[in-house]
Parts: C-alpha cells; structure tokens; sequence
C-alpha cells in the first residue's frame, strides 16, 4: 500500500461509527444524570437514611436524635451498615436502568 493511501470507508461503516458516536454522547448524557439523581434508602422505620447519587457517591447521612438515647453503638452500627449498603443497591439499580439500554444496543453492533 502506498504511503498516505487511506483506502475508502463502506457505506456501513460510516453507519456504524456514526452508531457508535451517538451510542458514546447517550452514555455521556446519561452519566450525568446519574450525577445528579439521588436514591434514598431509610432503616429503622425512618431513623436513618442515606442518600446516594447514581454513581454512588454518598451525599447524606441523617440520623434521628432519639437513637442516641438509646446509646446502643452496636445497632446504631448495624443500622448505618444496613442503610448504606440499600443505597448503594438502588443506585446501582438506577445505574443499570440507565445505562443497560445503552450496553444492550453495543451487542447489536457486533461489540
């Protein structure tokens, strides 16, 4: 092949980049929501909640003051325990909502 000799792209391969560009700013566009989305996960009949973005970054812990009078370490312990581990649940749930569609729509491109 000569030096510089680019040979001439298929018709279905423009497509297919094309595809992918539009796959890439929908994953973009996508992850940013799930910046800004939060899921709430609340234990102990609402003494505590953790609020987590989509892209599990903790962004509240509040805690009901009567917990403390009870000043039971252990369960207070096993209740952030429970509540952290639900968020991150949700949101990694949130996430495959979001971003499912878009992984599911590379196998189509032969990915």
């Amino acid at each position: 092949m000569s030096k510089g000799f680019k040979p001439a792209m298929s018709a279905g391969q423009g497509n297919l980049l094309k595809q992918v560009k539009q796959m890439q700013e929908q994953l973009a566009i996508s992850q940013k929501q799930l910046a800004d989305e939060t899921v709430t996960s609340s234990v102990g009949g609402g003494a505590l909640k953790v609020t987590m973005t989509g892209t599990q970054v903790c962004k509240a812990v509040e805690i009901n003051p009567d917990l403390f009078k009870e000043a039971d370490v252990d369960m207070l312990q096993d209740l952030i325990l429970s509540a952290v581990n639900s968020a991150l649940d949700q949101s990694r749930e949130m996430a495959n909502q979001k971003l499912g569609p878009l992984a599911g729509g590379m196998t189509g491109l032969g990915f």
